[in-house]
C-alpha cells in the first residue's frame, strides 16, 4: 500500500518476550479482542476485512459501502479515507457511518513514526478516538523508546508494515521481512509487532529474496496484529485473484492458526482501481473455500 496524503472528512505491561514466543498474553491488545462483537461469519473464526486503499478512488462512504457488499465487517482505512487531522466532530461522522454499514474499523495506516513523541502521540490520540486496535507503521529505527511508552500507554499495537520491492524494484525496502522486524523489536514492548503483507513479502522473490509468507507468519509468532492479504503475479508485479499467482492461501491460513493469531485479515487488491470490487468478490470466495478446507 502507497501512502497519500489525507483527505478531511465531513460526514456521517505485557511480559517482555521474544516475538516467536508462545507465552500466553494476559493484558492489553488480546483482551480488546476478545471484547469484540462476533463478525466472523463464514471465515471459521478469523476476522476479515479490507485495507481501504483497495477502494483508493471512492470516497470514504462508497469505500464502506464497498465493504459490505462484499460481506466484509472490518476496515484498516487509509489516510485519504480519514486523516490523521481529523477533528473530533470528522472522527464522530465517520464512525457513525461505519456503524450505518455494520464495519469496525480495526486499523489504520500506514503512517510514519520517528523519535519526536508528540508527533506520535498525536497519531495514538487518533488511533484512540477512531477506535483501531493497531496502526500499520514504517517506523525509524530510533523510535522505538516512544513507541514502547506509547502501546503501553494506550494499548494500540504497532503494526510493522513490509514493503517489499520500491523505487523501480531497484531495492528492498528497510522492513522488507518478519526476520528483521522481529530482530528490531524482539527486546521491545510485545505490542510492537507487524502487519505483514503477503504480496509483498512474495514480490520480493523479484530482487531474488524469496520468503514464504506462511514462515514469516509464524516467526512472528504472538507479534501478529494484522495481515494484507494480496496474490501477486511476479512475472507482471500486479495483484491478481487468489490462487492465480504466487500465493499458497491455505498456508498462509494454516500459519495463522497456528499462532493463535487475534487479529483481522484484511483484504487488499491494487490492480483495477477504478473497479477491483468483482476481484475481491472473487478473492473472498476463494478465501472461504480455503477456511472451508481447514475444518
Amino acid at each position: 500500500m502507497a501512502r497519500h496524503p489525507g483527505n478531511e472528512m465531513t460526514r456521517r505491561s505485557f511480559l517482555r518476550t521474544g516475538a516467536g514466543a508462545t507465552l500466553g498474553l494476559t493484558a492489553g491488545l488480546p483482551a480488546l479482542l476478545a471484547a469484540d462483537k462476533d463478525k466472523s461469519g463464514p471465515f471459521g473464526g478469523f476476522k476479515v476485512g479490507v485495507q481501504s486503499y483497495s477502494f483508493r478512488k471512492f470516497n470514504t462512504e462508497q469505500a464502506l459501502k464497498r465493504t459490505q457488499e462484499l460481506g466484509l465487517h472490518y476496515v484498516e482505512f487509509y489516510n485519504a479515507h480519514i486523516s490523521p487531522s481529523s477533528t473530533p466532530d470528522q472522527i464522530k461522522a465517520v464512525r457513525r457511518l461505519c456503524s450505518d454499514y455494520d464495519i469496525t474499523p480495526y486499523g489504520f495506516g500506514v503512517e510514519k513514526f520517528t523519535r519526536d513523541h508528540d508527533a506520535n502521540k498525536k497519531l495514538f490520540e487518533f488511533g484512540k478516538a477512531l477506535g483501531v486496535r493497531y496502526l500499520s507503521a514504517t517506523p525509524d529505527e530510533d523510535s522505538f523508546d516512544s513507541l514502547d511508552r506509547l502501546v503501553d500507554e494506550y494499548k494500540i499495537a504497532i503494526a510493522i508494515h513490509p514493503h517489499g520491492p520500491v523505487s523501480g524494484n531497484t531495492r528492498l525496502d528497510h522492513w522488507y521481512s518478519a526476520e528483521i522486524i522481529l530482530q528490531a523489536v524482539k527486546n521491545h514492548n510485545p505490542l510492537i509487532g507487524t502487519c505483514l503483507d503477503t504480496g509483498h513479502l512474495i514480490r520480493s522473490a523479484i530482487l531474488g529474496k524469496r520468503l514464504d509468507p506462511a514462515a514469516e507468519i509464524e516467526l512472528m509468532g504472538r507479534r501478529n496484529f494484522g495481515i494484507h492479504l494480496k496474490d501477486n503475479d511476479n512475472k507482471t508485479d500486479t495483484n491478481v485473484i487468489f490462487g492465480k499467482g504466487v500465493l499458497d492461501v491455505p498456508a498462509v491460513l494454516r500459519a495463522l492458526k497456528k499462532v493463535d493469531f487475534k487479529g483481522c485479515i484484511n483484504i487488499e487488491y491494487e490492480a483495477h482501481e477504478e473497479e477491483p470490487s468483482p476481484d475481491m468478490k472473487a478473492c473472498v470466495e476463494v478465501l472461504k473455500e480455503a477456511i472451508k478446507g481447514l475444518t
